[in-house]
């Protein structure tokens, strides 16, 4: 088993940066690939970006290429999710998930989530 907690969201205005953190415990020795997703309201959640346990393999979601930037660190069992040129449409609850996958972009690929943290950006 894995626990991941976030945190770093907040309300921000546009054009804002916000870093966002997520802390893993538990089963941590599994070279777990890390994501994160976002929900808005009313909408499915989707994909932003992902990160090999290494750190050398990144794949972005075309919303997130060129503003946001993931990273970890595995000695603290932590990732990071640093959003530049935030957006109302970034406006969204972030979720962190772990994967056992290469390459996993879908919800049903990753084995364990957070619960959340918000994020707003106003106009």
């Amino acid at each position: 088993q894995v626990q991941l907690v976030e945190s770093g969201g907040g309300l921000v205005q546009a054009g804002g940066s916000l870093r966002l953190s997520c802390a893993a415990s538990g089963r941590t020795d599994t070279r777990y690939t890390m994501g994160w997703f976002r929900q808005a309201p009313g909408k499915e959640r989707e994909f932003v970006v992902a990160i090999s346990w290494s750190g050398g393999n990144t794949f972005y979601a075309d919303s997130a290429k060129g503003r946001f930037t993931i990273s970890r660190d595995n000695a603290k069992n932590k990732v990071y999710l640093q959003m530049n040129s935030l957006k109302p449409e970034d406006t969204a609850v972030y979720f962190c998930a772990a994967s056992g996958s290469y390459y996993p972009k879908r919800l049903d690929e990753y084995d364990y989530w957070g619960q959340g943290t918000q994020v707003t950006v106003s106009s």
